[in-house]
């Protein structure tokens, strides 16, 4: 049985543990690079020690009640060739990192993974990238929260813009969907609550994102006040309540839909059901918004903006080949993009933008799709 809270833990967070703790961790990587360069000044091979996370290291605490890591080290040094790229790998994460958490930004583990190369920092693949913020957290002692690394986030609504729940036990009341730096999920209460109609001068349309990493920059820069846009955050493939959602903000309050995806098949068909409603729901209406516009990212932004990208497995060439066949996309511009997606056989992502810094993508790649008119 576990033992009783005392009065203390059964309190909630007091005022400004979160601040406390953000320069806790701030302080962790400031040591870390305090260590390292210490070790230079005294023309020192300089190194990193931290617990193994091997299975024979990992043990159960019966005090904390949780597996932890026993006493066992490994060692980072650049005396060893061989550590020397793993090395500069870790300390480019702290320093990445680190302006994160100081510049409260946020990034996804995707992301990580594609601003290194602006400071020419590769790494192999995700993978690699992953592990470096694995063994910056056994370092530190610090999750991957902590540095502001999330997880993608669930569907959910931004912007300034008020609803009026229909739901029992909420008539009448009313929340600005501006409320809630994350969002606001988008559940059956959202769906069914009555728009109040917005000031055209503070909302004229509506941006649908793919990845809950792209959302959360676009929150973070201030893209619904910049361009007076909702933002939905679809989740990858939009459930059908944003769907819904979607066709109700674009028909009753006459706001264009603009969706932001992923440059490879996958993301296409994303946004297309958005568009066009998909085979399973056939037997539905008012999923879809037909006037909805795909702003991206094409294939032919991989190849405008010199984005990286990864080669097209044989699943996504299976894919695109049903996309071809599928009379959806039968429009110039979705012919298009398919024959650009065979002619240079790769693929990209929404945080490949951040190869040419954080912001790039607010500041000149999203103006000049907000002017397309249709598709």
């Amino acid at each position: 049985m576990a033992p009783k809270k005392t009065k203390k833990e059964r309190k909630g967070p007091s005022k400004g543990v979160i601040k406390e703790r953000k320069q806790h961790v701030l302080s962790s990587l400031e040591h870390l690079g305090g260590q390292v360069y210490d070790q230079l000044a005294k023309k020192e091979f300089p190194t990193v020690k931290m617990p193994s996370r091997s299975i024979a290291n990992i043990i159960y605490d019966d005090k904390t009640r949780q597996y932890i890591l026993g006493k066992r080290n490994v060692k980072r040094s650049a005396r060893n060739v061989r550590h020397i790229r793993p090395f500069t790998q870790l300390l480019w994460t702290a320093l990445f990192t680190d302006e994160l958490t100081a510049q409260n930004k946020t990034s996804t583990l995707r992301d990580v993974f594609y601003s290194a190369q602006a400071y020419e920092m590769d790494f192999q693949d995700q993978q690699e990238s992953d592990n470096l913020i694995t063994d910056l957290e056994t370092v530190t002692g610090f999750s991957r929260e902590d540095f502001n690394v999330f997880p993608e986030e669930r569907s959910a609504i931004f912007g300034d813009l008020t609803v009026e729940y229909t739901v029992p036990g909420y008539e009448g009341r009313t929340l600005n969907l501006s409320s809630h730096p994350d969002g606001v999920m988008i559940g059956p209460a959202l769906t069914t609550s009555e728009f109040v109609r917005p000031d055209k001068k503070k909302v004229d349309k509506v941006i649908a994102i793919e990845k809950g990493g792209l959302f959360t920059r676009f929150i973070e820069e201030r893209v619904h006040q910049r361009f007076k846009a909702v933002l939905i955050h679809t989740a990858g493939q939009a459930p059908r309540a944003t769907r819904f959602l979607l066709r109700r903000l674009n028909q009753e309050l006459d706001l264009p839909v603009y969706i932001f995806t992923d440059g490879d098949p996958w993301g296409m068909h994303i946004a297309m059901v958005i568009i066009s409603g998909s085979a399973n729901a056939a037997h539905l209406r008012e999923l879809n918004t037909p006037d909805a516009i795909w702003g991206g990212v094409w294939a032919t932004d991989i190849v405008d903006y010199k984005l990286p990208s990864d080669p097209l497995t044989d699943l996504d060439v299976k894919r695109l080949n049903e996309l071809e066949k599928d009379p959806r996309y039968a429009g110039g511009l979705w012919q298009r993009e398919i024959d650009t997606f065979r002619k240079v056989r790769k693929k990209s992502e929404q945080e490949a933008f951040s190869r040419y810094g954080l912001t790039y993508i607010v500041d000149e790649y999203l103006p000049k799709k907000l002017k397309l008119k249709s598709n």
